[in-house]
């Protein structure tokens, strides 16, 4: 296991429940890499995927450890992004809230709201502000990108629609579940808020695969239940496999999205004169072109 390394990559994939591995990745190289906020959630496995320098992550860990709660999120993004990361496709397992939306969907959502209380959700902090934009939360061409081969490999697709990060670790009750579709939210999920705000100020064009593994508890007859769920989950992740084969060539060629890749420029909100040397040189890798 490598704690440091001179690999780069262009893509960064990241992996969510069932999803623990890429298993076309060539010549794989795993790496543990230093960061500012600690470990990252397990080995990053970089190599070339269609051509394509990659590195998957798994979000929860090598076996499934960390709750989303727990989540090293900022090591993650930090490790991803200081291997020379331009862009990151992550894929979630997510709760339907929409008759429309069955298990084995993959949804490419166009909104986020936040739901989520004990996060640490930026970088920043300690002496140096910034305020990100974050309107729209994915990137839409780039999601776009991913939606159109998802179609072609004949995986029932939809664009669009809002997901809703929940705190978790436990499932919604109903009563938060028919709440939730009354607010006409689409999705439900528990990791994609934190992930989408750290990659914005990380200046990661980011999107998000969410692949529908159940219709939360809201539908009689369709509730959540262990069985059901790794069934679909198995189901989807093979998907997830053919899909980052087709997209990741597609989007590595596309031009980046300067609402992401141009995150935080004009949203260093400190003074010049008052900003803390000492937050600016643990996040020179995030700031180094402003300042």
């Amino acid at each position: 296991m490598t704690k440091s390394s001179k690999a780069s990559a262009k893509v960064g994939i990241i992996g969510g429940s069932g999803l623990y591995s890429s298993d076309h990745i060539k010549n794989p190289r795993e790496l543990r890499l230093t960061t500012p906020f600690g470990a990252h959630s397990g080995p990053i496995v970089v190599g070339e995927l269609e051509g394509v320098p990659c590195a998957f992550l798994p979000r929860h860990g090598k076996g499934h450890v960390y709750t989303p709660t727990e989540l090293p999120q900022r090591a993650n993004m930090w490790a991803l992004k200081s291997l020379g990361v331009e862009r990151v496709l992550a894929f979630s397992a997510v709760g339907s809230l929409k008759e429309e939306l069955p298990p084995r969907t993959f949804v490419f959502p166009d909104q986020l709201v936040d739901r989520t209380k004990d996060r640490v959700q930026t970088f920043f902090g300690g002496g140096l502000v910034a305020h990100v934009a974050f309107n729209p939360p994915f990137a839409p061409e780039q999601n776009r990108i991913v939606f159109n081969a998802a179609k072609e490999l004949g995986i029932k697709s939809v664009f669009g629609g809002t997901y809703c990060c929940m705190e978790g670790p436990a499932f919604s009750t109903k009563a938060e579940s028919e709440m939730h579709r009354a607010c006409g939210f689409s999705l439900i999920g528990m990791t994609a808020a934190t992930e989408a705000k750290l990659a914005r100020e990380a200046e990661l064009v980011y999107s998000q695969v969410a692949m529908v593994t159940d219709y939360d508890c809201w539908k009689e007859g369709e509730e959540v239940h262990t069985e059901m769920v790794v069934a679909n989950l198995h189901a989807n992740s093979a998907n997830a496999q053919k899909l980052m084969r087709l997209a990741v060539p597609r989007i590595a060629a596309a031009a980046l999205e300067p609402a992401f890749s141009e995150a935080l420029k004009g949203a260093l909100f400190t003074a010049p004169e008052a900003r803390s040397k000492t937050a600016l040189k643990k996040l020179a890798l995030l700031v180094h072109k402003y300042v």
